[in-house]
This record gives C-alpha cells, structure tokens and sequence, in this order.
C-alpha cells in the first residue's frame, strides 16, 4: 500500500502542472470549446489511472525481471549469449515502445505514407537492438563507454551529410522517443544485472550508460534509412 501511494502522489504531482497551466490557459487566453476541454480533462484522468498501474507494473515486475535477467546471462559462461538477449530484448522491447508508436504514426501522417509508420518502428527497434547488444559487449570487455559514444556520434555526423534533409530531425527525435517509460526502466536493469555480476555490487553501476548507447542505434538507423529512401 505504501507503494501505491507514493505512485499516485509521483504521478499527480507530474501531471498537475500541466494541466493547471492547460486550464489557465483556457480560462485566459484559448477559450477551446467546451467539448474539447471535457475531453481534455478526461484525457487526464485516463492518463493519470494509466500511469499509477504503469508504474507500478514496472516497479513490480519489469525492474525485477530485467535485474535478474541480467544477472543471469554472465553466468552461463558464453559473451554470445549475453550479447545475443541483449539485441534481443533491445528489440522488442523498443516495439512495444508507446513513444516509437507515435513518432511512427505522425511520420506517416506527414509524409502522406511515403515513409510506413511500420519501417520506421523496425528500424527504430534494429538501431536500439544493435547498440543494446554492442553495450553488452562494452560491459563484458569492459571498454570504456567514452570510445563508443565518440564513434557514434561520429558516424551521426557524417551520415548527416548524405541523408536528405527531412530525415535529419526524425532520425534524432527516433533517439529521443526510444527513452520510454517501457524501453528504459528494462534496458537499465538489464545493464545494472549484468554488470553486479561480472564485475560485483560494487561496480553495478558500471550497468548505466546503456539508455545513451541505445539512443544512438535509432538515430544511425534513421540516417541509414534516409539514405536508402532518398
């Protein structure tokens, strides 16, 4: 019960803020019709009534089970294995993703279906599903993240120059939305299991990072797939 009330009072005190500066604005500025601020407030509950269940959903079971997950795999003795799940879990995952869903939908509204919403899910998945699986490797041969992070952002920008302009600003708000409520909270604890095995408590966080590393698979993925659609 404890838990469940420190959820709700989290998840409250997120959402009020907007709404109060949303209904100072209707009562100040906007003057949105009255069906369309019933909806609104609507909105908000539901949002509200999902979130509390969300995160407790997480707090219960996805930080556990990715926690253990990761403690796990170390143990089996085989770097495919650890590497393999990783891509693995990073992929679906990363489709199950609300954030992903949306970016797709709008992408597709606006490029009037030139670009399928389901292309750039997957490809969103497969960039986050590569760097998850090559953090996994950074963790088993403990490289330091700095190489890689340079390497990516690198290679970000170099694409950039060939990739058509309109593919630019998807590809890096694809790594934004992969920062999910569903993608993040699994691939820390992932990082954080394998990491307190391999090599101890004490150097769990050594597990953080990942979320950066999987930021970039999308972005590169986008530009990759801008090169081939342009």
């Amino acid at each position: 019960m404890e838990n469940i009330k420190d959820t709700v009072k989290e998840v409250i005190f997120a959402i009020l803020p907007l709404s109060l500066v949303v209904i100072a604005l209707q009562f100040t500025i906007i003057g949105m019709p009255t069906e369309i601020f019933i909806q609104f407030l609507i909105g908000i509950l539901m949002v509200s009534i999902g979130l509390i269940l969300f995160l407790l959903g997480v707090n219960i079971g996805l930080l556990p089970i990715g926690e253990m997950i990761g403690s796990s795999l170390p143990k089996m003795g085989k770097v495919w294995l650890v590497v393999f799940f990783g891509f693995l879990l990073g992929f679906v995952a990363t489709v199950a993703e609300p954030d992903v869903r949306v970016l797709a939908k709008q992408v597709a509204t606006v490029s009037d279906g030139t670009v399928p919403g389901n292309i750039l899910i997957y490809t969103v998945a497969l960039g986050v599903a590569i760097f998850v699986g090559l953090a996994m490797v950074r963790l088993v041969f403990n490289i330091p993240i700095t190489y890689i992070l340079i390497g990516g952002y690198g290679l970000i920008f170099l694409l950039s120059a060939f990739t058509p302009d309109q593919f630019v600003p998807i590809s890096l708000d694809s790594g934004g939305v992969t920062t999910g409520p569903m993608t993040v909270p699994f691939i820390l604890a992932l990082g954080v299991g394998v990491a307190s095995v391999l090599r101890g408590k004490a150097a769990s966080s050594d597990g953080f990072g990942l979320v950066a590393l999987a930021s970039i698979g999308p972005v590169l993925a986008v530009l990759v797939l801008g090169v081939i659609y342009g």
